[in-house]
């Protein structure tokens, strides 16, 4: 985060720089707030690209085993751009090397578990066990302490469903 922060006063300055260096070759024509509005734009600019990249940079962090299961995208009032163009704020995956299937009773079950990433000021990792029979396609989440199912929360999933076929193919 901090390193964040250098990085966008640093882009604030090269751009007031650029600014400043237009201003003297116009012979000082150009207006005297043309510097600080081009260190305003080269720090918005450079949040806006942060931003936007993050779900690339996040991508990229993760193992060549990973599946992006899903995304969402958001908009934000503060951020008026987004609602031009949505910004990826949250995504889920699953680690193929850590799906483990098993026969039981007749039918072929998976256990792996879902990572979901979501973007806010730090990064918020939640991490959610599940089992998955891949022939109803049924899908239950499982407590994180006693691996037990909680049937409460038991959905099906579509037959077209990216999890499913991640999961059981």
């Amino acid at each position: 985060m901090i390193w964040h922060l250098i990085a966008a006063v640093f882009a604030g300055l090269a751009a007031a720089g650029i600014g400043l260096i237009l201003r003297t070759l116009s012979g000082k024509r150009l207006p005297k707030w043309i510097v600080p509005v081009f260190g305003a734009l080269g720090m918005l600019g450079y949040q806006v690209q942060v931003e936007y990249s993050w779900f690339e940079h996040k991508q990229a962090q993760l193992p060549e085993t990973a599946t992006v299961i899903s995304t969402e995208s958001s908009t934000a009032v503060w951020r008026p751009w987004t609602f031009a163009i949505p910004m990826t704020t949250k995504f889920s995956m699953v680690d193929s090397e850590n799906i483990r299937i098993s026969e039981q009773g007749g039918a072929r079950l998976a256990e792996f578990i879902l990572y979901q990433f979501e973007r806010h000021h730090t990064d918020i990792l939640i991490t959610q066990p599940y089992v998955l029979n891949c022939e109803n396609r049924e899908l239950v989440p499982l407590d994180e302490e006693s691996r037990e199912p909680i049937l409460e929360e038991i959905r099906t999933l579509r037959e077209t469903s990216p999890l499913l076929n991640n999961v059981c193919t």
